[in-house]
């Protein structure tokens, strides 16, 4: 008997919640391993000492700004692949998976030179004292010069959610995961003749793992699913590619981006409170996207559903996976967040010794993970949009979210109550971000379906 079946699941054929629990596992697996990357990095920068800490805090804005760049791209090319294996264009599919892994290598060269200068020039304007710059400076050089591979892993990453091989997506995201886990001590701390690095030690693993993962995506993609030849496209065709990845990639990653904008503004607020809350923000800043990371399988994972049901023109399944999608993550997250609450001071003591900064992490875990599932619903929400070809309702979305909602009552909270004021604040702004825009997908969905299936 064939296992290409256990591999492969049919996303248009197949029930629409086994379908989506066969493709959410290994995908939420693999988004487990990309978030062990940002924290065994953390844990053994933390090693090094509270300054070492707060330097990586304040490298979390710049280095998730690009990564949310490249998720943009990932979800413009997921959108069209799966539209095209759902609409039975494998030539177009074809098309779309070159034109992105070059969209990919030449957009990371080109940002690379104008994000190596602008360190001294970004960073300062974070809340960045002197005694951090240096640090700094040793772990962004190295992180900037591999972002060519990590925007090329985003592309390839993201075709092959597209045809539905979700398990060697997880497969491989967890090997590179254990590659990263390896390297990181050996090169932060030194051993034999290999003397450590420091913090920026922290940095060359990470691309270590994103070359060895480059070369898998490059085998499986032009070997395997036959998507990624050798003959160049015509120049014309290659310019259409881009243009209609552009149209998606383009909202989505500037969408994408309002995240760490957001997160830049709240770390230069917590500046004034010192290093101690920065360092104890970037802790937490990592330990959201764990907390968050069946979410973060998720909005992987349903929007290539929805795509090729979308190019197949079954709506009715678009609109029952993303009720069974949100549904779940609502009730998910709550009940995580109980756990969490109870756990906090023990998971602040694995990243810190230092008494002010558990303190800070503790505060921070029992109060925003109380709005993780509201922030989640945001999430897929905007995510099904991009999948639907409406990436500008995607975008509308995160700016509803980030600046009608969280920043501004995460502003008024510092003002009226201080740095726990702050926290509160952002959590109530998640919580009515996730009411209103989880209200907007589900009537678009709805005249989708009965109305207007022309729509997106």
């Amino acid at each position: 008997m064939s296992s290409r079946p256990a591999v492969k699941p049919d996303l248009i054929n197949d029930p629409v919640g086994t379908t989506l629990y066969r493709t959410a596992v290994p995908t939420t697996i693999g988004a487990i391993a990309v978030i062990a990357y940002y924290l065994a990095n953390t844990f053994f920068v933390s090693l090094l000492g509270t300054n070492q800490l707060a330097a990586i805090g304040f490298t979390f804005p710049a280095t998730i700004l690009f990564t949310y760049f490249g998720v943009g791209l990932g979800i413009g090319t997921s959108a069209l692949v799966g539209r095209a294996i759902g609409s039975k264009n494998p030539e177009q599919a074809s098309e779309i998976t070159f034109a992105s892994m070059t969209m990919g290598l030449l957009l990371g060269l080109v940002l690379m030179i104008p994000a190596l200068l602008s360190i001294d020039f970004v960073f300062p304007r974070l809340g960045a004292r002197p005694e951090h710059m240096a640090l700094i400076r040793s772990y962004m050089s190295i992180w900037y010069v591999g972002m060519p591979l990590q925007l090329m892993q985003f592309s390839g990453t993201a075709v092959i959610r597209a045809t539905g091989n979700a398990r060697l997506h997880g497969k491989l995201m967890t090997i590179s995961a254990i590659i990263n886990a390896i390297f990181d001590p050996l090169l932060i701390f030194g051993l034999g003749p290999i003397q450590g690095m420091g913090i920026g030690g922290a940095a060359l693993a990470t691309v270590i793992a994103w070359l060895f993962t480059i070369v898998v995506i490059c085998y499986q993609l032009s070997v395997k699913e036959k998507l990624l030849g050798f003959k160049l496209p015509g120049f014309n065709h290659l310019l259409e590619s881009w243009r209609r990845l552009l149209v998606i990639t383009a909202p989505a990653a500037l969408a994408n981006m309002i995240t760490p904008m957001a997160t830049g503004v709240l770390t230069a607020t917590l500046a004034v409170y010192g290093a101690e809350a920065v360092a104890a923000y970037g802790v937490a800043s990592r330990l959201e996207s764990f907390i968050m990371i069946v979410v973060l399988g998720m909005s992987m994972s349903v929007p290539p559903f929805i795509s090729q049901n979308f190019g197949a023109h079954h709506y009715d399944r678009v609109r029952q996976g993303l009720r069974l999608a949100l549904k779940f993550v609502l009730i998910w997250q709550f009940a995580l967040y109980v756990v969490v609450a109870l756990l906090a001071p023990w998971i602040a003591a694995v990243f810190t010794q230092e008494q002010s900064v558990k303190d800070i992490i503790t505060m921070v875990l029992r109060i925003m993970p109380a709005s993780y599932a509201f922030q989640g619903m945001v999430i897929l929400s905007a995510s099904s949009f991009n999948a639907l070809h409406a990436p500008r309702n995607g975008l509308i979305t995160s700016l509803l979210r980030f600046f009608v909602f969280y920043v501004p009552l995460a502003l008024l909270g510092n003002s009226l109550g201080g740095i726990k004021g702050l926290f509160i604040g952002a959590a109530i702004g998640n919580l009515l971000a996730g009411v209103v825009i989880t209200k907007w997908i589900s009537v678009y969905t709805k005249r989708l379906l009965v109305k207007q299936p022309q729509l997106a």
